[in-house]
């Protein structure tokens, strides 16, 4: 236990016990705080405390647009602390099979609230950023997970593909708030139902489809692929957007494929260089989805030879 944290707590009048919740990918750790006189989750944040400040921002850009996001009570930037609201342990991974269509319909509304964030300031969902993290799937995934040196052609391969998905992720509609990690465990449902977005401080300005993806093919709980489409299209529709079902669900797809190969290497990142080996179980289905969306392509039949073949 951080003994820093446990001063802090004393000083703001908030001791009491500390039992410790479900950490996430991050170096971030997580307490309930139980006592008579106060209730509420603490985030021990002081590995990461340029992680705090963006935090609290986006905190309140998402209550602004009518996001349902954890109260935060108070705060130690110095130390890298935060007292927030608890919101219970309900995650929308959790409810799944009680009521697919009420949980993702109401992920969907929020998403599209979402959306509305204010965005000035926020990092660009660009070229570059877009290419360094599919980047991330050949150094963690292939050479250090499976020990694995692509020849000269399988490069080149590799690259052209990397190069056109990138292109067609742009192609879509942009400038939108991106949460990046909108999913099952980060969707959480409070005592009233409510939908409640957590995990955030990461957010960029990007593609339409992002979160949508990240909801719809999650990479821990699979969707049947006419769910998929459906929800998918059922959003576009709520957005308004006038694009047909085809261009749509390429949008889609190409922003799942973005999204999931990074995802390949940064599961591995964790394993190898975090310790997190509990990623390592996740990374068949990961695989699975950029196969699958590859396959239906021609002009991606190297991406899929190069990963299902290595």
């Amino acid at each position: 236990m951080n003994k820093k944290l446990e001063e802090w707590l004393e000083e703001i009048g908030c001791e009491g016990e500390l039992e410790p919740v479900a950490a996430d990918a991050s170096f971030r750790k997580y307490y309930r705080l139980k006592s008579m006189m106060h209730s509420g989750i603490v985030m021990d944040a002081s590995l990461q405390k340029e992680s705090v400040m963006p935090f609290i921002d986006i905190e309140h850009r998402l209550y602004e647009a009518g996001v349902r996001v954890a109260k935060i009570n108070t705060f130690n930037l110095e130390e890298g602390f935060i007292f927030m609201e608890d919101l219970g342990n309900t995650h929308l991974a959790d409810v799944i099979n009680d009521d697919m269509e009420l949980y993702y319909g109401k992920a969907i509304e929020s998403l599209i609230k979402m959306q509305n964030v204010d965005t000035e300031g926020l990092p660009l969902y660009d070229e570059a950023f877009l290419r360094f993290e599919m980047d991330l799937m050949q150094e963690w995934y292939l050479e250090k997970h499976l020990g694995i040196t692509l020849d000269e052609k399988q490069q080149s391969v590799l690259d052209e593909a990397l190069t056109h998905i990138t292109a067609e992720v742009l192609s879509q509609p942009q400038g939108v708030f991106v949460h990046r990690d909108y999913h099952s465990r980060n969707l959480m449902f409070g005592c009233t139902d409510d939908l409640v977005v957590i995990d955030f401080q990461d957010a960029r300005v990007g593609a339409v489809t992002y979160d949508l993806v990240s909801l719809l093919r999650d990479v821990y709980v699979e969707l049947h692929p006419r769910d998929v489409e459906r929800m998918a299209l059922h959003f576009r529709d709520m957005k308004g957007l006038d694009v047909d079902d085809e261009t749509f669900m390429r949008w889609f797809d190409y922003m799942g494929l973005q999204r999931h190969i990074k995802i390949l290497g940064i599961f591995a990142r964790l394993a190898l260089r975090d310790g997190k080996e509990g990623y390592i179980k996740d990374i068949p289905l990961t695989l699975k989805y950029v196969l699958d969306v590859a396959s239906k392509y021609p002009e991606l039949s190297g991406l899929v030879s190069v990963l299902k073949y290595v």
